[in-house]
């Protein structure tokens, strides 16, 4: 399918670059599977859920994944910023870097301090270049391991917020709240499963006094889900896996709501990548630990999501092809223009929207 087909005009002015307060503040654009587009906030959800619903979040933990460092080759010292964006290992990341035609296999990185004085950086977070592959993609092997890197990081890194908010002001010390859920557990993700960004604990416990459940599952989310797509068709493009868990209690519970006639309701396109590869064709949810690359665009036949709360989304990027698959292109096209017009806020800190699934 022509890539192009998934580009709209956005004015610059609609990009959020901060959250509205309080996260339930933010507004939320209702899409039925046919009939009037609804103007609701996120603190209407409870009221816009039924009873026996089940709301599936994705409890991963951003991680300070952008790290500033000078390569050292011999005598010689440059600038590079790494993004990591997926785990192998107790000691390796995948990275996206920038430069990266600076970077050679068996380079040394040290990040932690921004002169290039070799006194000053005895006590920093080593990493080697062991290979470089396309893009930009560097695979790092790091001096720590297991918690330890993971302190380090903490201590070098930075909030990696999306380009087109880093692109226009600084991370700072609100991004560390605002850029992670408050449900967030398990570290691994760079980027935020920004959906979840809205939930706050009175929310949640509003919901669950509707009679709506709360299950979690683990998606730990790259920076490569929020790219837009360069090809030109999307059977020429290629997923970056990410690592996931769903658990044989959660995978149980949510056959049972639905077995029972409850709706199961993905928040964010991060957990319904997930419920969708843990699923059989006939919608019943295995537990599911390891990677999935899964690319759903238009004429994907969905398995287990009944309907999906997202945020508003770039054009031609994977997910709005996600959204207009589960809701149908024109659909989406039309609700995203009655966005546009109404003045709703784009991106990880803008708006949301809440989907039914377009009928089979």
């Amino acid at each position: 399918m022509r890539v192009d087909f998934f580009d709209f005009d956005l004015p610059e002015d609609r990009i959020a670059l901060r959250p509205v307060e309080p996260r339930e503040a933010a507004r939320l654009l209702v899409v039925p599977a046919a009939g009037a587009f609804g103007h609701r906030t996120v603190a209407d959800l409870p009221d816009l859920l039924r009873p026996g619903d089940a709301l599936v979040l994705n409890d991963t933990r951003v991680v300070p994944a952008r790290l500033r460092g000078l390569r050292v080759r011999g005598e010689n010292a440059a600038r590079v910023e790494i993004m990591l964006h997926r785990r192998l290992g107790p000691d390796r990341w995948l990275a996206f870097a920038r430069p990266a035609k600076k970077l050679a296999p068996g380079d040394r990185i040290r990040f932690g301090d921004d002169r290039e004085s070799m006194v000053c950086l005895l006590a920093s977070l080593d990493a080697e270049v062991e290979e470089r592959g396309e893009g930009g993609e560097v695979r790092l092997r790091f001096a720590f391991q297991g918690p330890a890197l993971d302190d380090a990081i903490a201590a070098h890194g930075e909030v990696p917020l999306p380009p087109y908010i880093a692109g226009r002001r600084p991370a700072d010390e609100r991004d560390l709240v605002d850029y992670q859920t408050v449900y967030a557990a398990e570290p691994g993700a760079v980027a935020a499963p920004t959906a979840g960004l809205h939930l706050s604990r009175d929310l949640m416990r509003r919901l669950e006094e509707r009679g709506v459940t709360l299950h979690r599952l683990t998606l730990h989310v790259g920076a490569g889900t929020f790219l837009p797509v360069s090809a030109e068709d999307t059977e020429d493009h290629r997923m970056h896996p990410e690592q996931g868990m769903l658990d044989a209690e959660t995978a149980a519970a949510l056959n049972a709501v639905r077995e029972a006639g409850g709706r199961i309701v993905a928040l964010g396109t991060t957990s319904l990548r997930l419920l969708e590869s843990a699923a059989d064709p006939d919608g019943t949810i295995r537990p599911f630990c390891g990677e999935t690359s899964i690319f759903i665009t238009p004429g994907y036949r969905f398995r287990a999501v009944d309907v999906l709360m997202t945020n508003f989304h770039l054009p031609r990027s994977t997910l709005f092809m996600l959204v207009a698959a589960f809701s149908g292109l024109e659909r989406m096209r039309a609700a995203y223009a009655e966005a546009v017009a109404s003045g709703y806020r784009f991106y990880s800190y803008g708006d949301a929207c809440l989907l039914d699934r377009a009928p089979a």
